[in-house]
């Protein structure tokens, strides 16, 4: 097994603290153009950053951050739950996320990169920062204004309603929801901008967003949608990120095919 398949496989296993080490070792290798392992280090990097996050798909969980354990949770524990170490999870992730705010001067530029591939998981990386003053949130919509390609403007959205999550930020919901709203836009972008605006409102979904999701989530866009870390993060057993993310959100009463699957089993 390859470093970067380690790192997810401490991940997986619940220890974070382990592979939080290993974040300011990654970073520089991600900002480097020439190094050979630069796409490799940019797809673990916001691994440790996050948490509890595979096959979460509701409104209510959905692209959340639990809040810092050291100013909202004065008996040291908090809901991330304990790793194997026993330590609180959220040591961890907190730590992770800490030092991916540190170097944020040096990923921003990573979104305009040449290689869309990169511009997607550098939007994916600095959606776990924390961004206070807007400064990423600023370069997300500046580069989704100029962004040509579908898959990255998507990601962009996404990155964009990860960090307002954190960080309310009422100008980012209405741009959200102008996003969905556009049917110019593409396909894709206006998923995103779906699924983000409902986890950034506890408002009731309009009857526009749930034709639009209805229309425009398909199999095959949402196969295609799988390239996106948040979508891929989100799937379940034969169910596309986005085909769980429109279940779980607009059509709750639908059986998840997962437990329909177990239950065939025994």
């Amino acid at each position: 097994m390859d470093a970067t398949g380690v790192l997810w496989g401490l991940c997986a296993d619940g220890s974070r603290a382990a592979a939080a080490l290993a974040v300011p070792y990654l970073i520089p290798l991600a900002v480097n153009a020439h190094h050979p392992h630069r796409t490799a280090a940019l797809a673990v990097l916001s691994g440790p950053a996050r948490a509890r996050h595979h096959g979460v798909a509701s409104r209510e969980e959905f692209l959340l951050h639990r809040n810092d354990p050291q100013r909202h949770a004065p008996d040291t524990h908090d809901d991330y739950g304990y790793e194997v170490t026993g330590y609180p999870a959220g040591w961890s992730v907190a730590a992770a996320r800490a030092a991916i705010t540190t170097a944020t001067t040096a990923l921003l530029p990573l979104l305009g990169d040449s290689d869309p591939t990169i511009r997607v998981d550098a939007a994916y990386v600095l959606a776990t920062a924390a961004d206070p003053a807007h400064t990423i949130r600023t370069a997300l919509a500046n580069g989704f204004a100029t962004e040509g390609d579908a898959m990255v403007r998507a990601a962009l959205l996404l990155a964009a309603a990860e960090i307002t999550r954190a960080h309310p930020h009422p100008p980012t919901v209405r741009w959200l929801r102008e996003r969905w709203h556009d049917r110019a836009e593409a396909p894709e972008a206006r998923l995103s901008a779906a699924v983000g605006w409902l986890c950034l409102t506890d408002q009731s979904a309009p009857e526009e967003l749930r034709r639009t999701v209805d229309t425009l989530a398909d199999d095959e866009r949402a196969h295609a949608m799988e390239a996106l870390p948040w979508m891929s993060a989100a799937s379940g057993t034969n169910e596309p990120g986005l085909l769980r993310c429109r279940r779980c959100m607009l059509h709750p009463e639908e059986p998840d095919p997962e437990e329909v699957l177990w239950d065939s089993l025994f």
